[in-house]
């Protein structure tokens, strides 16, 4: 919408928000799927990695870096497999959940008051 490094930078936020929500909730999908092994974004890097990249992009919703794109696996001792080898912790996935969402909502609070400071610039202050 628009071209200045604080919207794109903004729209690249909530786009890998977005994905890192997709791939919470298919990992709760997967819940009982024996073997599976749950997936996450890395926010931070998938940023970072889309802003050096300038945002290139292959297709939409594409956030367009690393051949593997930022979905990492997800490791750690929250991860024990259970009896059929699934590693999805329920806990710590609604937990990340509530975190990406929360995040998530605050970007687009964020965009909702640099339009309305916008708005107020582009009417010369009137309204």
């Amino acid at each position: 919408m628009f071209s200045d490094p604080t919207s794109q930078l903004l729209e690249r936020a909530l786009t890998v928000r977005t994905e890192k929500h997709q791939r919470l909730a298919h990992n709760l999908a997967n819940i009982d799927t024996p073997g599976f092994r749950p997936v996450d974004v890395d926010f931070e890097a998938s940023l970072a990695a889309a802003t050096a990249e300038g945002a290139a992009t292959t297709r939409a919703g594409h956030i367009g870096h690393g051949p593997d794109g930022p979905v990492v696996e997800s490791r750690g001792p929250e991860s024990a497999p259970t009896a059929d080898g699934n590693t999805v912790d329920l806990d710590r996935t609604m937990a990340a959940l509530a975190e990406n969402g929360t995040q998530y909502s605050s970007t687009t609070k964020f965009v909702q008051k640099r339009l309305a400071l916008l708005r107020y610039v582009s009417s010369d202050g009137l309204g």
